[in-house]
């Protein structure tokens, strides 16, 4: 006992003999030494508490890793700064820094636990679904909350930063109470900024557009790829990128493909020759939507839509489970159909026809392409006719 007695006095003898800014850097060294020592064995107490724990907890342990390395090393330096030998304005200077990390601390944890909250709830959500509305109305709306949340955090901290400091304080204190002029001038400057905020919080809540949303913007058609606090990018079919402000989509008509649902109709429109059988065309058409992947079952339809001088409009719709899928399925009844009506019936594609009047034999009706003329060219055929007198009426 008197031992220990002892090397406690020559101990503090030691450091009366030294300068004190020497003795109070050994001090905060030997702190931050002793505060990485208990950090370490602090955090592996909390990885093997939490390791049969629910996955949030088990991520707030692991990514808060530094932030609580700083925390246990701010506390060390409060420690220290009460026992070392500093004079008062040197024991301010400390206390205030420390209250700067602190507050530092705080805003950092509080993006991270919501960084891990929001990943978490995310994941419930799958965006490579067929249908995958509630994915993304859900991915949208937690997002642009979350982007707002990290912006409010950090002013919230800063603005508590500059607090502490009496001078910021107090000018502060009154501008907020005198300045109503600047702060009118201050909101005009900002308008823009300002604008595209409330343009997302409102965005956010009424979800005109979504994550992975198809949308025909500006004449382009692409998905929603991003969106920010500021702007929304989306990414045009032949992957390149259009950078719209959010503000655009409150203030201007676009179209949204997957508003409600993420299934489209799809539209063909063929001009053929009044003497195509469109009961044959139906059932050609129908048989080739029931052969594609690509459709969903939900509507077929084959109609006379509309008559012409020259031809009949037939318009086919075919349903598909998203807008990918639809431009492809159009795309495969084009080309089948095409080639069913070039097989079977080649005389009903669009004709030209005018009615020639001579004055020394019949009228004579001529189209471009003759039925049962085995050449191309029925005016070919019609001048071979006229030359060996027999032209056809």
């Amino acid at each position: 006992m008197q031992q220990t007695e002892r090397m406690i006095e020559s101990f503090i003898r030691m450091f009366g003999e030294i300068p004190d800014w020497i003795a109070s850097l050994i001090i905060f060294a030997i702190f931050v030494v002793l505060g990485a020592v208990l950090h370490r064995l602090v955090f592996r107490l909390l990885k093997r508490t939490t390791e049969n724990a629910g996955l949030l907890w088990r991520s707030l342990v692991g990514r808060t890793e530094q932030p609580v390395r700083l925390a246990v090393f701010a506390a060390a330096m409060a420690f220290a700064s009460s026992v070392a030998p500093l004079t008062n304005y040197q024991t301010d200077i400390v206390r205030h820094i420390l209250v700067l990390v602190l507050i530092g601390l705080l805003a950092w944890t509080a993006r991270i636990a919501l960084h891990i909250w929001m990943t978490i709830y995310l994941r419930k959500f799958e965006l490579n679904a067929s249908d995958n509305l509630m994915a993304r109305k859900h991915v949208t709306q937690s997002r642009i909350l979350q982007r707002v949340a990290n912006v409010l955090i950090i002013m919230v901290a800063f603005s508590w930063a500059m607090m502490t400091f009496e001078p910021v304080r107090q000018y502060g204190v009154s501008l907020l109470a005198s300045a109503g002029a600047a702060g009118i001038v201050a909101g005009l400057a900002l308008q823009p900024v300002l604008k595209n905020i409330f343009a997302g919080i409102q965005l956010a809540i009424t979800q005109p557009i979504r994550i992975d949303d198809a949308l025909l913007v500006e004449g382009e058609w692409g998905k929603v790829e991003e969106i920010t606090s500021t702007y929304v990018v989306v990414k045009i079919w032949d992957w390149r990128r259009l950078v719209l402000p959010l503000s655009y989509f409150i203030e201007n008509p676009f179209q949204n493909w997957t508003r409600e649902t993420a299934s489209l109709i799809g539209t063909v429109t063929i001009f053929l020759d009044f003497t195509i059988p469109v009961a044959k065309l139906r059932e050609k058409a129908q048989e080739i939507a029931k052969a594609s992947p690509l459709w969903d079952g939900d509507v077929f339809a084959v109609q006379v839509v509309d008559f012409h001088e020259a031809t009949m409009e037939i318009r086919i719709l075919v349903s598909a489970r998203n807008s990918p899928d639809a431009f492809d399925l159009r795309c495969e009844v084009r080309e089948n159909l095409i080639t069913f009506i070039q097989d079977e019936y080649p005389e009903t594609l669009p004709k030209t026809r005018a009615l020639l009047t001579s004055p020394d034999g019949p009228d004579i009706t001529v189209s471009a392409r003759q039925s049962g003329d085995t050449r191309p060219d029925g005016i070919a055929s019609l001048q071979s006719d006229e030359a060996s007198g027999q032209g056809r009426t």
